[in-house]
């Protein structure tokens, strides 16, 4: 009795909180049965990403600028391929809808081949470069001399995160979340004890420090692609592909369908990371200690992307999913109940962030001049989760609509025009230097949040034709 009276205690709470009634509470309900999935996902890849900046901020401060400063332009060479995700992800949902199960694998095939294709090149270019990359990231001597290391032993992985990032977004797309926690639980554990092994030489490895942390993310990728291709050659899953049969049927018309959609996606992720990197650019010229503040503030920040990125997952399955069946109003309130959900929770994590900006930064680092710089910058964060927490739920409701235009142009306008903008000029009008930085950001996320109320409240996106 007391376990059903908690129950209903809690359905009314929810219905409270979240203003629904019975017909809706059925959504709420599909919403978190997709969410929670990708919410224990990117808990764990935080964790074992929270381990990995550990366990390299242990070696000190180069090294931590190395690996954030490394990672910054290959977020270009990631960003096409997440922008092809997109393309698959809403394509797999509207055919999932439509209860068309040839076209999912169809789809999924013809964004595997195009996303190897260009992979390959982007990665050889990648390990080739890596010099002349952390150079025009100005590294510092020591950083670039590190930060090439880490590149070229992350590299090889790098394609076979490009086949796991399409599969799992085609899952993703027929509302299949738990397939990719599944396997990213095997993979972090994996990549952990790596990590542990390679960069402090234990279990009869050598210590190779930055060198053992890029070679552990290559092996991680790499049983990764593995294991999800069983997923999907094995009938009874909820996707199955006979390769044999559908590369007989691929079709040209249905690839330049889900490019129409992919590319101001790609364009999207493209100029987003550009805008990264020219920020992170801005920012390490104020040296190595601030930016390594920056690039701890900034992993401490994203665990409240666990929950916006869980529901903004939820948004786009189901807004596709719903308009595929021609079921507008289902995708309106989709849309409406993840992003209260996503506002309840990361607005939760900012306050969290500004009561005990100390305990968070402990996690990563014990480098008192870092933790002392870094505490501000969690503290002007705390107040971004709002509109952050809406830019992520909407843009991705948008992706599902395959309205992935408006959000590209939002991109441009709160990236390029509003953080880099107000970045230059409160660093060097105002001397604010790496605050200005952060203010900036906040400045970035607001303006995109009204960009986004007032796209869905104008209906449009929901007559995009892909």
């Amino acid at each position: 009795m007391q376990g059903l009276s908690l129950r209903k205690s809690l359905k009314d709470f929810l219905k409270i909180v979240f203003k629904l009634d019975e017909s809706t509470y059925p959504i709420l309900k599909s919403i978190w049965n997709l969410a929670w999935p990708v919410v224990l996902e990117q808990t764990l890849a935080m964790v074992s990403q929270v381990v990995d900046m550990a366990m390299v901020g242990r070696l000190g401060a180069a090294a931590v600028t190395s690996v954030g400063l490394s990672m910054q332009p290959f977020m270009l060479i990631i960003s096409i391929i997440m922008g092809l995700s997109v393309g698959t992800t809403t394509f797999c949902a509207r055919a999932k809808g439509a209860k068309n199960e040839d076209e999912v694998g169809l789809v999924l095939v013809e964004s595997i081949i195009f996303s190897l294709a260009i992979g390959l090149l982007l990665v050889i270019f990648g390990f080739i470069y890596a010099d002349k990359i952390l150079y025009f990231m100005k590294a510092e001597k020591d950083v670039k001399k590190i930060g090439v290391v880490y590149v070229r032993a992350m590299m090889p992985g790098m394609l076979f995160f490009f086949f796991f990032t399409i599969v799992t977004a085609a899952l993703r797309g027929v509302g299949d979340t738990k397939t990719p926690m599944v396997v990213n639980l095997e993979l972090n554990i994996i990549h952990i004890v790596l990590n542990y092994a390679l960069i402090f030489g234990k279990f009869g490895f050598p210590a190779l420090g930055v060198l053992g942390a890029g070679i552990s993310t290559s092996i991680s990728r790499f049983l990764g692609a593995f294991i999800i291709f069983n997923k999907i050659v094995k009938p009874g899953g909820s996707i199955f592909v006979d390769f044999k049969k559908v590369i007989k049927r691929l079709n040209f018309n249905l690839f330049k369908r889900i490019i129409n959609i992919s590319i101001p996606a790609a364009m999207e992720r493209i100029i987003s990371s550009a805008g990264q990197m020219q920020y992170a650019r801005q920012v390490a010229s104020l040296g190595t200690v601030l930016y390594a503040a920056h690039s701890i503030s900034i992993n401490v920040e994203s665990l409240s992307y666990m929950p916006g990125i869980g529901f903004a997952t939820a948004a786009t399955a189901l807004t596709g999913l719903k308009l595929g069946a021609n079921d507008l109003e289902g995708a309106k309130v989709s849309i409406s109940i993840s992003n209260r959900m996503a506002v309840f929770t990361m607005g939760a994590m900012g306050l969290l962030f500004f009561l005990f900006p100390k305990l968070f930064l402990a996690i990563f680092t014990n480098d008192r001049q870092i933790i002392d710089n870094a505490v501000i910058l969690l503290r002007i964060v705390a107040f971004t989760q709002l509109p952050e927490a809406i830019g992520f739920v909407v843009s991705g409701a948008l992706r599902g609509a395959g309205d992935t235009r408006f959000v590209l142009y939002v991109n441009i306008v709160g990236m390029w025009i509003v953080r880099l903008g107000f970045t230059f000029i409160l660093m060097k009008y105002f001397n604010l230097g790496i605050i200005g930085a952060w203010i900036a950001m906040f400045l970035d996320w607001f303006t995109r949040a009204i960009f986004y109320i007032y796209r869905i409240r104008s209906g449009k996106w929901q007559f995009v034709k892909i």
